[in-house]
């Protein structure tokens, strides 16, 4: 029971799941402050007003909402945090009664009388549709794999972190035989597709976001079913993911953005309010030629923003408010993608498969549920490693650099140092390695030569790849 009649304040998290939608309202505010949470609404259905919008982010969504009361602790919770929630489960019938009822509402919260009729129709949905859960405990969820234990800083999961990295040189050469199926026989391919899924963004430079590999796979099949299946696979290996469809349509009616419905007083959540770790695939190979307006120029402009800053400004109409995120984002389009990237590797296919739908779907059947397993607690537990590069190897790497200056002072830069460093980590961290040693250096080195010789090649023939 509330014994503290006061309007709530309500923070904006998701909560459960990220398939899941929650909203986060604190108890014993005088006045609400913030707008309810949810973690979002199908761009293209009911409106804001309406009491049966669940205001989910992502198209398709069709998993169960709550509003979910905080009575303490709620000052440790942030914009799209997954939590663990323990608590008391409210469908009591009288809450939808209430908010059709003013003035019974008001004898029970002299603060109800002072909302719109909007703002309390999408505050008060029908509990039936809407449960409420009084919470009791909450967590957050350093991770969402149901794999692993929850929290990896504790001593009896370093055990578990322990025994899996002992056996971790099979599991990789067996995923990265797997990858290379999956991409036609493209070894190289396969290789980078792994740095990119264990990527993370581990600080923050200022404004740098450090630790992001957004990855430009080009030179996919237009006319198949490869990107779609490519997802599908990555999907079964990674616990939250979005395939979205870079169309015309899409680009100029879905709704990227968050924003503020200062009527309703809350926020009309976004496609890109994803919780962290969250891989989202771009398939651009569906884009056609067409005419961008102001809401699809605005939608690349956010989706661009999110690849080079790991941040999303959300509209708040009179100013926006920056959020950081850390989302990975993997581009797959003919030719160089529209939008940045960190890295782009072009798919070189070694296989040429008459049913290119079948060979794709044959691959998930062909592994065994334990291996799948293994490459799911591979590509989790790889992001939370700690890593380093002792002095000597820093010293060895800057003379290397010197070196490579002097032999072609036009073609290697800063950036390129800064791209060899940062393949060089994830090289080494998917060996489970925490510390460069001058072997994976060396091959961070063969293998970023390999992909600019592709990209050199791809250029040669097209004339305006790069």
């Amino acid at each position: 029971m509330d014994l503290q009649p006061n309007k709530q304040k309500e923070q904006h998290a998701a909560a459960g799941h990220p398939g899941g939608a929650g909203g986060l309202q604190r108890c014993g505010e005088p006045k609400r402050l913030e707008t309810e949470a949810s973690t979002g609404q199908q761009p293209n259905c009911l409106t804001p007003s309406s009491p049966f919008d669940l205001n989910f982010p992502l198209p398709g969504e069709s998993g169960p909402a709550c509003l979910v009361k905080v009575y303490e602790g709620w000052d440790c919770f942030k914009v799209n945090d997954v939590l663990e929630l323990y608590g008391v489960l409210s469908v009591d019938p009288v809450l939808s009664v209430l908010s059709e009822d003013r003035d019974a509402s008001s004898l029970l919260d002299p603060m109800e009388c002072t909302d719109t009729s909007e703002e309390q129709r999408v505050h008060s949905p029908p509990a039936s549709l809407v449960p409420r859960i009084h919470v009791v405990l909450a967590q957050k969820l350093q991770h969402t794999n149901p794999l692993l234990p929850a929290c990896l800083s504790r001593e009896e999961s370093k055990s578990f972190a322990a025994g899996f990295m002992a056996e971790l040189s099979p599991v990789r050469a067996e995923l990265l035989g797997f990858f290379t199926h999956a991409l036609l026989g493209d070894s190289v391919a396969a290789e980078y597709l792994i740095l990119h899924l264990i990527s993370t963004v581990y600080s923050r430079r200022d404004v740098l976001p450090l630790g992001k590999f957004t990855l430009n796979l080009s030179g996919c099949p237009r006319s198949s079913t490869f990107t779609e299946h490519l997802y599908r696979i990555i999907q079964h290996l990674v616990p939250a993911s979005f395939r979205l469809q870079m169309t015309i349509e899409n680009m100029n009616h879905m709704r990227f953005i968050p924003h503020k419905d200062y009527a309703a007083n809350r926020l009309v959540s976004g496609l890109l309010q994803l919780p962290s770790n969250t891989s989202l695939v771009v398939d651009e190979t569906l884009l056609e030629q067409g005419q961008l307006d102001a809401p699809g120029v605005h939608n690349v402009t956010a989706l661009s923003n999110l690849i080079t800053w790991q941040k999303v400004d959300y509209d708040f109409s009179y100013h926006q408010m920056e959020f950081p995120c850390n989302i990975n984002v993997l581009i797959m389009s003919e030719g160089r993608s529209l939008l940045p990237a960190d890295c782009q590797i072009h798919l070189q296919p070694q296989i040429l498969p008459p049913n290119m739908e079948e060979y794709m779907s044959s691959l998930l059947s062909t592994v065994l549920p334990s291996v799948l397993n293994k490459f799911r607690t591979y590509l989790t537990l790889l992001r939370f490693l700690d890593y380093s590069i002792s002095e000597e190897i820093t010293k060895a790497v800057e003379d290397d650099f010197v070196e490579m200056r002097k032999n072609d002072p036009q073609s290697i830069t800063a950036d390129d140092l800064h791209q060899l460093l940062v393949v060089a980590r994830f090289l080494s961290l998917s060996a489970g390695q925490t510390t460069l040693s001058r072997e994976r250096w060396l091959r961070a080195k063969q293998l970023e030569a390999l992909r600019r010789g592709r990209l050199q090649q791809q250029h040669c023939v097209n004339g305006n790849e790069l």
